[in-house]
């Protein structure tokens, strides 16, 4: 058995174990709490979930787009659809340690001829726009709603989370955007070609300037209708305490902490997390936890999409004369 394999089972196992600890911390918990009684409005909103979660991946793509754009690479979004949903696939349905991004990366080198460097960036600085939208989102909800301020534990922890994503940012950022930092690394294969493509992605930022803010606002609305399909989803399974604002402070650093490597796809600690922020609120720790199920369960089934993608999108590579490049007088040199 390989180490990855290994550490793709202790994940699994770590997900399991911290589900059933949330669960049996839950007083006189019942399977069918998590079930709520469906009737038409409640169809209603779950259906609206769906349709944002689908489209949350569809603006992941523009996203995408986005940053290639910045990086002087003209490609399609039909193809970059194609390829961002199977990339959902591997990541939230198969069983796999390849990962989404990684069959992104080599799908777009092989497709649509864009060289290695480049598609690792831009997969990179796209994941990396997150980390900046996420934790802002957050500070925005706490500014605006006196109330969400004073929860104790929750609205510190959201606060702390927003304020060290946004310095481990900057860290990545200044270490990225020197040549003795991450230009040092863009030839390297271990996890230091991280830094490498930072740097790739900032050098042609900073030559075009004006994409800066096309990438923000793509990220800003994939963001943004991640957390309404998250309202949605609370008010499918009446969740009626958690108001939009509160969404928009607290579901940002739920985001941000389900990525951590601990568990698989975010079961347990995205689950813990609603409970910590929305208990507060006066929702019921068996309604969190629903809530943060069903989430999951939306993600999966969108990802069922990209399935087809995933068996017959491998196509044939083309060559990178093909891919359309500005001509030199479109090339924005910063001065």
């Amino acid at each position: 058995m390989s180490r990855k394999t290994i550490v793709l089972l202790a994940r699994i196992g770590i997900s399991i174990l911290m589900l059933a600890f949330l669960i049996s911390q839950v007083p006189d918990f019942e399977w069918q709490d998590l079930i709520p009684e469906w009737d038409l409005s409640h169809t209603l909103w779950l259906i609206g979930a769906v349709l944002l979660t689908l489209s949350g991946v569809v603006l992941s793509a523009v996203r995408w787009q986005q940053v290639l754009h910045a990086l002087d690479l003209r490609v399609p979004l039909r193809p970059l659809l194609s390829i961002y949903f199977a990339g959902q696939f591997v990541s939230n349905v198969l069983p796999t340690t390849i990962g989404g991004d990684v069959l992104r990366i080599e799908r777009l080198r092989r497709q649509q001829g864009v060289s290695g460097e480049s598609s690792f960036a831009s997969v990179v600085i796209e994941r990396l726009t997150g980390w900046l939208v996420l934790p802002l989102i957050t500070l925005v909800g706490l500014a605006t709603n006196a109330g969400l301020r004073s929860l104790g534990t929750a609205s510190a922890v959201a606060a702390a989370t927003a304020v060290v994503t946004l310095a481990a940012l900057t860290v990545i950022l200044w270490l990225g955007s020197h040549e003795r930092g991450g230009g040092r690394f863009a030839d390297h294969q271990d996890w230091r070609r991280f830094l490498g493509a930072v740097h790739t992605g900032l050098d042609q930022l900073r030559r075009h300037p004006a994409d800066t803010g096309g990438i923000i606002l793509a990220a800003l609305a994939y963001q943004v209708v991640l957390v309404l399909a998250a309202f949605m989803a609370a008010q499918a399974i009446g969740i009626k305490d958690a108001g939009l604002t509160a969404m928009f402070a607290f579901m940002p650093a739920v985001l941000v902490l389900q990525v951590l490597p601990i568990g698989i796809s975010g079961l347990g600690i995205r689950e813990g997390a609603l409970v910590l922020f929305l208990g507060p609120l006066g929702v019921e720790d068996s309604r969190a936890i629903a809530l943060g199920l069903l989430l999951y369960l939306l993600n999966l089934v969108v990802s069922l999409v990209g399935a087809p993608a995933f068996a017959f999108g491998g196509g044939s590579r083309i060559e990178p004369s093909e891919v359309e490049v500005p001509p030199p007088d479109e090339v924005r040199v910063e001065p």
